[in-house]
């Protein structure tokens, strides 16, 4: 079995961003919702709130989107930016874990034929998370959860937050400008 990160390992740059600037893009009112991202932001620069709490705030623009109709036709346009060293290294039993919201990569990690997806459970009418936010630790509690005794050959990732479910791998790779480059 194989581990990828999602953002920024299999897709240049980071897919809740993107999805963003796509909805800003085509509902030009979601600006109005800036100050309240950006206090959050802030919020959560300076330690005051949790990832997840400040990623909610950030989401609560799903709110005032159809994120059912929205999401196939970002990735219709997005598809371009996922890395194409992902079609050699693919195996029948690879598993993504991302911080991404798990409705956003479902799409695009059936169409890869990744296996299992592993992903932020955020509602996509509220823009509300049920749990944390999977990064860092939270990405290996939450695969040990899904896969207690596995055995992992392989993990891709593009930064050191990855690392706690990337050491459960044999062999690490990190990603650097789009190329895997083994670490351990």
């Amino acid at each position: 079995m194989n581990i990828y990160d999602f953002d920024g390992t299999l897709r240049k740059g980071d897919s809740s961003a993107g999805f963003y600037l796509f909805c800003l893009s085509r509902r030009p009112y979601l600006i109005l919702l800036l100050p309240l991202q950006g206090i959050a932001a802030l919020l959560y620069a300076v330690k005051l709130i949790s990832i997840t709490a400040f990623k909610q705030f950030f989401y609560s623009y799903f709110r005032f989107i159809n994120t059912v109709k929205l999401v196939p036709k970002y990735w219709d346009k997005d598809r371009e930016k996922i890395y194409s060293w992902y079609s050699e290294y693919r195996t029948e039993n690879d598993v993504v874990v991302s911080a991404s919201p798990e409705f956003l990569l479902d799409p695009i990690c059936r169409e890869l034929g990744v296996r299992k997806l592993i992903a932020s459970n955020v509602d996509p009418k509220t823009g509300r998370y049920t749990g944390k936010n999977c990064s860092g630790e939270e990405k290996r509690v939450r695969f040990l959860l899904e896969f207690p005794d596995c055995k992992v050959l392989n993990s891709y990732y593009d930064r050191d937050s990855d690392l706690p479910v990337s050491r459960l791998a044999e062999h690490g790779y990190r990603i650097v400008d789009g190329i895997p480059k083994q670490e351990f």
